[in-house]
């Protein structure tokens, strides 16, 4: 009787795991030196089970980090109102926000037009990283406009989110009048934000929000890692 390949057994052995929760969505997996050292072969070897996990979309290997479990992608409505915390804690999930950059400079010509301001005037730019359950989700870049929200830097420090950031700048509401969605491969800083390998799928969304007299108060753009949101368009 022939014997079932190494490799295939460490697979199977590790999917096992997996099905009776030793391992659950978006656990790290041993290390590769772990598991040879376990089993008794050689990195090689391991490798090759990991690659078949890989294959059956049971793992993901996270460049520089590790190999860890595949989580259900999180539904993420894109509609009148987008609300990341509500949209996140809807499926179940712990929404979270990390501060990259925050900064106010003039307006380009994309972000003039889409804020209906003139040339060069100026604008707050917030660039973050969006989690769910601690893993990063997306990137996202947000721009408002300066004159009228003077405070807003302070208030998105303190709060990490636009809608109480917005709030407290006295706009009691916001809806989405246009979201425009593409498909964009991952540079080398958003895949390092992502934990992903340069050059992975993304889902990029643009959009302007505005207040209930029609003013934009926000030129959003949202890099999503395409393998971990699923995106729901038209939702209210």
């Amino acid at each position: 009787m022939s014997r079932s390949p190494v490799w295939k057994t460490i697979a199977l052995s590790l999917t096992e795991d997996i099905a009776e929760g030793r391992y659950g969505a978006g656990d790290q997996l041993p290390t590769e030196a772990q598991l040879a050292a376990t089993h008794g072969v050689n990195r090689h070897t391991v490798r090759r089970a990991l690659a078949d996990l890989a294959d059956q979309g049971l793992v993901h290997a996270r460049r520089g980090a590790g190999v860890f479990v595949t989580a259900r992608p999180t539904d993420y409505a894109i509609g009148k109102r987008v609300r990341f915390h509500k949209n996140i804690a809807a499926g179940g999930r712990i929404p979270g926000k990390r501060i990259l950059t925050l900064l106010t400079r003039a307006a380009d010509a994309t972000e003039a037009e889409a804020l209906r301001l003139p040339a060069g005037a100026r604008v707050h730019v917030y660039d973050g990283l969006s989690l769910a359950d601690g893993q990063p989700i997306a990137v996202f870049q947000s721009v408002f406009p300066a004159d009228r929200f003077p405070g807003l830097p302070e208030a998105l420090t303190e709060t990490r989110s636009v809608t109480a950031a917005l709030q407290r700048m006295g706009v009691a509401d916001f809806t989405r009048v246009w979201t425009r969605l593409t498909a964009r491969p991952a540079t080398a800083t958003q895949a390092l934000h992502l934990r992903l390998n340069e050059g992975a799928p993304l889902l990029h969304t643009t959009g302007v929000n505005v207040d209930p007299e029609g003013r934009p108060v926000e030129y959003g753009r949202t890099w999503f890692a395409g393998d971990r949101v699923t995106l729901t368009v038209g939702a209210d």
